[in-house]
């Protein structure tokens, strides 16, 4: 597994970074292809935040958690991404290992129920043309539907498919076709 450490307005010690090191790489026992981690550690208002991002093939995982304890942070972060993982193993059952989910002698055992997986009841489908327009346009466009998010073809971007979105923080957001 290759790890990506950022420490964002705080100095760690290195404890701290083969800590989150030996944690995250307990994860790597479910993906079959090459893992990638990238940690980010900051501190804000007198808690230990901790953003934890999986990427394995085309799967990402991401978890972030605050705490009063940099550790506990990252227990709870990795700990949150296996209850993620287990949550929705039937569906990633194709990336994962074939024994990801099968426990060994050595693990602890967990009186935790497992949740029941989650139904993804679709209820409408809408279908429209998607036009060439620009990212203010779209913008523009989404304000006058009232609506949190607009897709479109992007012509700045040579027509590549994009969506804009209104920040739950304000402003606008912009996602983009990476082909």
């Amino acid at each position: 597994m290759k790890f990506t450490f950022t420490d964002k307005k705080v100095t760690l010690p290195k404890k701290v970074h083969e800590y989150a090191e030996r944690k995250v790489g307990k994860l790597e026992r479910y993906f079959t292809s090459e893992v990638s981690a990238s940690v980010v550690f900051s501190v804000e208002k007198g808690r230990n935040n901790v953003e934890v991002t999986v990427r394995s093939g085309g799967t990402i995982l991401r978890a972030a958690e605050s705490t009063a304890d940099m550790f506990a942070s990252i227990d709870a972060a990795v700990a949150d991404m296996e209850r993620q993982l287990r949550k929705n193993k039937a569906r990633l059952e194709k990336r994962l290992r074939k024994d990801a989910f099968v426990r060994s002698a050595e693990e602890d055992t967990s009186f935790v129920p497992e949740e029941p997986e989650e139904v993804y009841d679709l209820v409408r489908t809408k279908r429209f043309p998607i036009k060439p327009m620009s990212v203010e346009e779209a913008v523009l466009q989404m304000n006058l539907l009232g609506h949190t998010f607009f897709a479109f073809k992007n012509e700045e971007a040579g027509g590549a498919f994009s969506v804009v979105y209104k920040r739950d923080n304000g402003g606008y957001g912009l996602i983009e076709d990476d082909a």
